[in-house]
């Protein structure tokens, strides 16, 4: 029982460091996008 739950929070643990790592990729794309948007409209 022990290594069943030992192995569902690695899993759980995983997940979430994957998670963190695409949220801040999509925090930067979303920055990209908005300094692009902010050099047109400065043209």
């Amino acid at each position: 029982m022990k290594k069943i739950i030992a192995i569902f929070l690695s899993a759980i643990f995983a997940f979430a460091l994957t998670a963190c790592e695409t949220t801040k990729g999509v925090g930067k794309d979303i920055q990209n996008a908005g300094e692009k948007l902010d050099q047109a409209i400065s043209k």
